[in-house]
């Protein structure tokens, strides 16, 4: 971003005019870039977010100069003035203004209000007659506007009355500061209301009646002037009541319009609560999954509960950037959904003109309410596409993260035929970036699991290579130590816990001298005791690893596979529950992988045999629970494969 930024420059203008434009842009210019917008012009996204926040003059023209280089509209400032207080604001202003009943007043409090927005320049209002009124606007010494800015005032003199359901006023300029005058002067003038007229009626009947009554006297007797004087004072209070009844209309009728304003609001309150929910439950996901396809499968339930759309769709990139596919939907049949999953976009044909392949190129949305009007625009697999899944009018959004596309969502309404509307996909637009945020980073959690695959095949082998006679042995028993988790019902996250520390479990003995880790004969007593050293050794090699999140637990539970039920194992003897469930459930793996395959120092021996042996030292070595969990698991996975019948007595 260039240097744009001087000490020296005041802050003139309050964020919320900038987010009049923001406001404006994501309705009726959702394709502008506004991070690029706002980088441009030297704002920070929570800059134009915090109300007390304030821009100098410098900021604000190189805004407005990128923003109608992005739109093509030159007199978009005064656009984005109408709008600060149209009803799609819903905003603080809006609210104001409703609350002072008449335009009149909002006119006449307009000195004291604009302070609040903006430092450049002093302005006086004076009320010319009941519906006009002069504001004049004369900038401080040594501050140079921009005649956008003028315009942008306009706009919002123009809304003003709007809001309140009048026609536009009539807005004469005769002194601006663009012309070489001293300051900017406004003549704002509007309809009267039909109660105006009616006052007008009553007063002047009134003083005619009375007028006439004088001049009446000489001519008639008291009776007649009292029977004129009662008919004109009827008609008098017929003509007042008239009055009151339109007054309290055109009340009712603005008290309405802030109830309806009131009840947009709340709309909008529950709108981003949703999408607070919405941006809540993704975030849940990532921290709760790390596998992609159970993120993207999560995030899309989150979607079709939250959104008001029939279906929806994830659609991602792969990694070379030259196919596009179906990922992840809702809402869809089967037979559309089996269609869905063996599609593919191509995205490095240079003249492609598919709406997908396009809008991820762009980086941009696109809304297309009535598809037959752009047939001779698509291609003819995106018109034979559109056919297939039924859709007449659908959003497409770009995923988008690290300024880079990594795919598209987009949604479409076939049962409810609402029409999809300009918020609607400025809606998507911010999801879509959280989305593609949380995808980025389920990818870096994938790549770290696998590499920590690698780091771990390489130390096995390291193992395997140490000993070739105990070769596959932390394999089995990993694989043994899984069965046992799943007929004890734990989680994926436990269960990939615990394996890890499986295949690591003997790592240790790297640091056993051969002499004694091959030895053919009985290891004697100070052999054993420098044996039973590789669990330590293990501990010490494994808290060098940066496991993190649960993996964490892995060196303990790795160290604690020679812990006993009864407390008679190492390294410390604890017992019982006190042994972590993962050290348990590798204490019977390894020991059945152990007396079932070959050893130095003994031949294998059947597996019928082991397992009664298990079963002999529940409680003493090993915990009951999880002996049961390994032979029903034994059981259903090896019978057959092996032809051995295991005993259930």
């Amino acid at each position: 971003m260039p240097d744009i930024l001087h000490k020296q420059d005041p802050q003139l203008y309050n964020s919320r005019i900038i987010q009049s434009y923001i406001q404006l842009i994501k309705k009726n210019y959702p394709d502008v870039d506004l991070e690029n917008l706002l980088d441009y012009a030297g704002m920070k996204p929570h800059e134009v977010n915090d109300q007390g926040h304030w821009f100098t003059q410098n900021q604000i023209d190189r805004f407005y100069e990128r923003l109608v280089s992005f739109t093509g509209r030159e007199n978009i400032a005064r656009e984005a003035g109408r709008f600060s207080a149209s009803p799609e604001t819903i905003g603080v202003m809006r609210q104001s203004i409703l609350g002072m009943v008449t335009p009149a007043k909002v006119y006449e409090l307009i000195a004291k209000s604009s302070a609040n927005f903006t430092k450049s320049s002093a302005y006086k209002s004076e009320m010319l007659s009941s519906n006009t009124v002069q504001i004049t606007v004369t900038p401080f010494k040594d501050i140079k506007e921009k005649s956008f800015q003028c315009e942008n005032r306009k706009g919002f003199f123009e809304a003003i009355t709007m809001i309140f359901n009048y026609q536009r006023p009539r807005i004469e300029h005769p002194e601006c500061i663009f012309r070489g005058d001293r300051c900017c002067r406004y003549i704002i003038s509007w309809e009267k209301t039909f109660a105006t007229y009616l006052k007008l009626v009553r007063n002047y009947s009134a003083l005619i009646s009375v007028f006439i009554g004088i001049m009446l006297i000489p001519f008639l007797n008291t009776e007649k002037l009292i029977s004129i004087y009662s008919v004109s004072l009827f008609l008098i209070l017929l003509i007042s009541y008239a009055v009151v009844y339109v007054e309290k209309n055109d009340l009712n009728v603005a008290v309405k319009s802030l109830k309806d304003a009131s009840d947009q609001l709340v709309d909008q309150i529950e709108v981003n609560y949703n999408n607070r929910l919405i941006t809540r439950e993704i975030g849940q996901i990532v921290n709760r999954y790390t596998n992609l396809e159970d993120v993207l499968s999560e995030i899309v339930s989150v979607l079709e509960k939250r959104l008001d759309f029939d279906r929806g769709m994830i659609m991602l990139a792969n990694k070379e950037k030259t196919l596009m596919g179906f990922r992840a939907g809702f809402g869809y049949s089967s037979e559309h959904h089996n269609f869905l999953q063996k599609l593919y976009f191509h995205l490095d044909n240079p003249n492609s003109k598919g709406i997908f392949v396009v809008s991820f190129k762009r980086k941009k949305p696109l809304l297309i309410n009535d598809i037959n009007e752009f047939q001779d625009k698509l291609s003819n697999r995106s018109s034979s596409f559109a056919r297939k899944m039924g859709a007449k009018s659908f959003i497409c959004c770009p995923i988008i993260c690290d300024k880079e596309s990594i795919g598209i969502l987009a949604v479409d309404n076939i049962r409810s035929k609402r029409l999809l509307v300009h918020s609607d996909m400025s809606l998507l637009m911010g999801i879509s970036h959280f989305v593609g945020i949380s995808i980025r980073h389920t990818e870096h959690l994938e790549a770290q699991k696998n590499q920590l695959k690698t780091v771990l095949k390489v130390l096995v082998s390291s193992i395997d290579a140490r000993d070739p006679v105990t070769k596959g042995h932390s394999e089995w028993v990993a694989e043994f130590a899984v069965g046992i988790c799943k007929e004890l019902g734990l989680n994926n996250e436990d269960r990939e816990v615990i394996r890890v520390a499986a295949l690591l479990h003997d790592y240790g003995k790297i640091a056993i001298p051969d002499s004694m880790l091959k030895k053919p004969d009985k290891l004697t007593e100070h052999e054993y005791e420098y044996v039973k050293f590789h669990v330590n050794k293990t501990k010490e090699i494994l808290d060098q690893i940066n496991f993190e999140g649960p993996l964490k637990d892995v060196p303990d539970i790795a160290a604690a596979h020679h812990e006993k039920y009864d407390g008679s194992g190492y390294p410390k003897g604890i017992r019982g529950k006190e042994i972590p469930l993962g050290g348990r459930i590798i204490a019977v793996a390894d020991y059945f992988e152990a007396l079932t395959a070959n050893r130095y120092y003994n031949e294998p021996m059947p597996p019928e045999q082991v397992i009664n042996i298990l079963k002999d030292k529940i409680g003493t070595f090993f915990d009951g629970e999880i002996v049961d969990a390994f032979i029903n698991y034994y059981q259903s996975e090896f019978l057959n494969h092996s032809g051995i019948r295991v005993s259930s007595g």
